[in-house]
């Protein structure tokens, strides 16, 4: 058994709705983006015996890895990228999407379509979760 069980995800993939299916899981207390305002190691302590979903996890892999490496449990929860990229193309507000297009990337000075930024984003994110989760023993797509 493990004490914790991190869902990593691009967001817009059914992050929501696993988070409600894991509701029923008796022995497990689950949140979906519970931390999101916490900085620092209070953004990362969580109780034992719980499921957290959580697209911004992807952020905090590095973090992630240095507080419970290969002692959790971790869910890379996915779905189809183009898919995903329409979805969060139409959400115009998406602060992922935001702040990703226009601290990380800039198309400003270049000319990229909303949706080919919205799937280098999944394509990216995916990539890291992939990498982060290559070594570890206990985990699940």
């Amino acid at each position: 058994m493990f004490s914790n069980v991190f869902v990593l995800c691009t967001g817009r993939c059914g992050s929501t709705t696993f988070a409600k299916a894991c509701q029923h899981i008796q022995n497990y207390t689950v949140s979906h983006e519970s931390r999101i305002s916490l900085i620092g190691d209070q953004r990362l302590q969580y109780s034992q015996n719980h499921i957290e979903v959580d697209n911004r996890l992807s952020w905090f892999l590095g973090s992630l890895e240095k507080k419970y490496g290969d002692c959790a449990f971790y869910v890379h929860l996915k779905r189809d990228i183009m898919s995903t990229a329409k979805s969060y193309a139409k959400r115009l507000d998406s602060p992922i999407i935001k702040g990703y297009s226009e601290s990380i990337i800039l198309p400003k000075q270049f000319n990229y379509e909303r949706l080919d930024i919205c799937i280098d984003y999944c394509n990216t994110v995916n990539a890291n979760i992939e990498l982060f989760l290559k070594n570890k023993s206990h985990k699940m797509e």
